[in-house]
């Protein structure tokens, strides 16, 4: 299974303990029980499914990525990168700017976008006509794609299920 670069903030050393533990002890993720931690007066039970999915470690690595890549550069998102306002903050604070919140209100109009501009497609995804509006522009909406292959997936068989009962 791959493995992310995220910054170190976003992981505890506890809590990666507890999942490496329950990688190493239940593999194919069949045993749903809480985690206990027993410290005697407190007991803390940890859910088995917590923290940042496949998805989002890959968006929250990609995004800081194109900040490295691209220091002398303006950086855009579309819109959250993930629902994570510490995440978006973090990013805000080192230069990136949205282009738009998740309900499509406009903060940035697209005849602000320069070609050499850096955007960032966000977990989420995006449509093929703001896709064609980067390209447009002369911004290559897939250089920084943090569409969630899952969320990608699911879109594509939405897409043939529709079209499949349109015929």
């Amino acid at each position: 299974m791959k493995t992310f670069d995220i910054p170190v903030f976003y992981r505890s050393p506890v809590i990666s303990k507890i999942k490496n533990s329950r990688k190493l002890n239940d593999p194919r993720k069949k045993d749903y029980s809480p985690t206990e931690l027993n410290f005697g007066p407190a007991i803390f039970y940890i859910a088995r499914h917590f923290g940042f999915c496949y998805g989002v470690e890959n968006a929250i690595e990609i995004s800081y990525r194109s900040i490295e890549e691209n220091p002398d550069k303006r950086i855009f998102l579309l819109s959250e990168m993930i629902h994570n306002s510490d995440v978006n903050k973090d990013l805000i604070n080192r230069g990136v700017k949205f282009i738009m919140d998740t309900s499509g209100k406009q903060f940035i109009e697209w005849d602000e976008l320069k070609a050499d501009d850096i955007v960032i497609i966000p977990a989420f995804g995006t449509t093929l006509e703001i896709e064609k509006k980067l390209t447009a522009i002369g911004i290559n909406p897939l250089k920084y794609n943090t569409t969630c292959p899952f969320v990608e997936k699911s879109g594509t068989e939405l897409s043939r299920s529709v079209k499949n009962n349109l015929q």
